[in-house]
């Protein structure tokens, strides 16, 4: 639902995978401190108030292939709804072949603009 609002704003997703790899990296957590993209007060929905999103180029690692892909991050303090958990890293990556709930992967990002604690 929100990748018209983000290419209305300049970031076209629609060769991407219509959801997101949940990747977790716990214990650890990450933080973007830089983040290429940064768009504020998107009204996507009616359903709750406008929020922030953020998005760093990153690069998933699979079997023998390499996915340039996007770090998505809704800013919690914004998603009224739901927790975030920051052990959690979202990706939005074009589609993977064979990728399924469990398999490990490889991020690649820019420690300038994401970082791991």
């Amino acid at each position: 639902m929100q990748m018209p609002f983000f290419a209305a704003l300049g970031l076209d997703l629609t060769e991407y995978f219509k959801g997101t790899l949940n990747i977790s990296i716990n214990p650890r957590t990450f933080q973007l401190t830089d983040p290429e993209l940064t768009f504020r007060q998107v009204e996507w929905t009616d359903r709750h108030p406008p929020e922030d999103f953020s998005f760093s180029r990153c690069r998933v690692l699979f079997q023998t292939s390499t996915y340039n892909s996007w770090i998505y991050y809704p800013h919690p303090e914004t998603k009224k709804r739901n927790f975030q958990n920051p052990s959690i890293i979202e990706i939005i990556a074009p589609p993977i072949p064979n990728i399924k709930y469990g398999d490990r992967v490889k991020i690649e990002y820019n420690p300038l603009e994401v970082s791991a604690n």
